[in-house]
């Protein structure tokens, strides 16, 4: 596991620091839980409102999942808070894009993405060289 939290004074415009950290963990539902501890310690600790904080959590929490399940090897988690914009990163080192089986009911699975889209003002997903990305942004008062 490796973590940074780095937090960075902003242009002389704005009074507020970014914030930025990274947790790499193996692609494995064991270390959902601690992506999800991590973001939650974190934001409390960048002094984001626990709504905001509950909302930002739950979307760790659901790109975390993913990860592990769709993964493979590795997974990561950034976060950075910049000028009242948070943004979730989750890459993973998996192939294929998740995609919504029509066989399977929604309350068995694939929920998690329309929590996200719901809960975010934006999301995007990438693949890339080296997996998959995605990126969830919330409007924080922090």
């Amino acid at each position: 596991m490796f973590v940074t939290d780095s937090p960075r004074p902003s242009p002389p415009i704005s009074r507020r620091c970014r914030h930025e950290a990274l947790l790499a963990l193996p692609a494995q539902e064991a270390h959902v839980s601690a992506a999800r501890h991590l973001a939650a310690d974190l934001l409390e600790t960048w002094c984001v409102p626990e709504s905001e904080r509950e909302s930002a959590v739950l979307i760790v929490d659901e790109l975390a999942a993913n990860a592990a399940q769709y993964g493979r090897e590795h997974m990561t988690l950034q976060l950075v808070l910049d000028r009242g914009t948070l943004n979730i990163v989750v890459s993973d080192s998996g192939t294929a894009v998740e995609r919504r089986r029509p066989d399977i009911a929604p309350d068995e699975h694939g929920r998690g993405t329309g929590i996200v889209q719901y809960l975010a003002q934006s999301t995007e997903v990438h693949q890339t060289r080296s997996g998959r990305e995605v990126r969830a942004c919330l409007r924080c008062s922090a």
